[in-house]
């Protein structure tokens, strides 16, 4: 027999993995900014109130910068009371994330801890290692400046001479720096020039400054641009009239190059279609690696409804969550069929509009008899209503008892108000979804949700996590 407080524990952890994978603390189709983050902080201090172990192995798991710098921020905040070996683990944990996280993320939270006043011995190490394990220190220092200046103050952390002059010190006192990226930061300010051997992210400011027109902003500091910079910035680009800017489409991450394909309008899309096809198979075979053509028959259902647009601060996600899962999902299969809420049969060229008909879908993809039916949609099933659900209710119980189709539900938008993802039906699986990439392990973390495992293998599953995770930290 399940022991109940078990069945409520393996719930309550599965229900934070989904919020840590899907919310962002921003505007989604249905909730405001405020109702996220109200929502997400709650959940994060039940969780690691309740499962503080299990809360730090989340760190080792497929969730996204902003919970991952919550949990790190609520571990530090509260370790008075640990023992040297749970200190020791979540250490090598957050060491581990750390490194993982986009830079600018780590020195916000680090920022964020200094404005908390959050100085333990532990925290100051952590900023200690942290920094000095970056490549490039100069670089940050000009590139993330407010958050290297912060972090020196806060943890008392030594810096070289010169660097120090250059938080620390107004320019106007300044004559010259020894450092080449220091001096060129100042030259900047007085000479254009300068500035186009700077970082993208700050010569923009200073070319504002200096009252550069935009395209010609943008084809000089075309060689300073990283791969993501240029991706998001070639529209722009070509908009304005720079044609330096060019992307290698098919080297980038697929979920941001499904984002870019959606940008373009309906015309380009067309216009581009085999460019932007290939570009899009080939991220995917790259992602499926040694999995591809492994899956059997597998069937997608795809939500492109109007809510798929998602908001202004998170423009089309929903969308192309779905339309990268596409891609991945036949790279994955041996034989693969995608079907459309709206119908469409031209996956680049779809769109957020109409409803949502999710049930009527999922009749047509049962029908086809798959090995694995994957629904990729933010479970607001209502044209009509529940239907989706009783479907799925009549298949396990009536139709496919034995389990022949393997059945599960990737949500790539939170619900505030339920603290989770919306499900679809109580008998199939729900897990969020933040990047296509993460599809292979969180189809392995769906047996969680559906209840087919308990609490103890979640137990084992998260610690097995943990010790690959910390075991390629320490190799690398």
């Amino acid at each position: 027999m399940v022991d109940r407080r078990d069945l409520v524990a393996c719930e309550d952890v599965v229900m934070f993995v989904n919020a840590a994978v899907t919310a962002t603390g921003q505007r989604e189709f249905r909730d405001d900014a405020d109702a996220q983050r109200l929502s997400v902080e709650f959940l994060h201090e039940y969780i690691v109130g309740n499962y503080r172990e299990l809360y730090a192995a989340t760190l080792a798991l497929d969730i996204n910068d902003f919970n991952a710098a919550l949990i790190v921020r609520h571990l530090l905040e509260s370790s008075r009371d640990l023992t040297p070996e749970v200190r020791r683990r979540e250490g090598e944990l957050i060491a581990r994330r750390l490194e993982l996280m986009a830079p600018q993320r780590v020195w916000r939270l680090f920022r964020e801890l200094a404005r908390r006043g959050v100085n333990n011995r532990r925290t100051r190490a952590i900023m200690r290692d942290w920094a000095a394990g970056r490549r490039d220190p100069v670089f940050d220092a000009v590139k993330y400046r407010a958050g290297v200046k912060a972090t020196m103050r806060h943890a008392h952390l030594e810096v070289p001479a010169e660097t120090g002059t250059f938080l620390f010190t107004p320019l106007r006192r300044v004559r010259v720096f020894t450092t080449p990226l220091f001096e060129t930061w100042r030259q900047a300010h007085y000479a254009q020039s300068s500035l186009y051997d700077l970082p993208y992210s700050v010569a923009e400011g200073l070319a504002s400054a200096h009252g550069i027109k935009r395209a010609t902003f943008l084809e000089k500091i075309a060689p300073q641009l990283t791969r993501l910079e240029r991706l998001r910035l070639q529209s722009a680009g070509e908009r304005a009239g720079a044609t330096a800017i060019k992307a290698d489409l098919a080297e980038m991450r697929l979920t941001r190059l499904a984002s870019y394909v959606l940008s373009l309008s309906q015309a380009e899309r067309a216009a581009r279609h085999d460019e932007l096809r290939h570009a899009m198979t080939v991220s995917a075979r790259r992602v499926a690696g040694e999995a591809a053509g492994t899956w059997g028959r597998v069937v997608a259902v795809l939500d492109d409804s109007f809510s798929s647009f998602g908001s202004t601060a998170k423009r089309q996600r929903p969308l192309a969550v779905a339309l990268a899962c596409r891609f991945l999902l036949k790279a994955l299969a041996g034989e693969f069929t995608g079907l459309w809420t709206s119908g469409t049969h031209d996956p680049l060229l779809v769109r957020p509009s109409g409803p949502t008909p999710l049930g009527n879908r999922l009749i047509d993809a049962l029908e086809l008899a798959p090995d694995r039916l994957v629904v990729v949609s933010d479970g607001w099933d209502n044209s009509p209503p529940g239907l989706a659900a009783e479907v799925l209710r009549v298949w396990r119980e009536r139709l496919d008892p034995m389990g022949a189709t393997t059945v599960v539900h990737l949500n790539p938008v939170y619900d505030a108000e339920g603290f989770d993802v919306k499900r679809l039906s109580a008998s199939v699986p729900t897990v969020g979804v933040r990047d296509a990439e993460d599809v292979p392990a969180l189809v392995e973390l769906a047996r969680f949700a559906e209840g087919r495992a308990g609490f103890a293998e979640l137990r084992r599953y998260l610690a097995d996590r943990q010790d690959r995770f910390r075991t390629r930290g320490a190799a690398a």
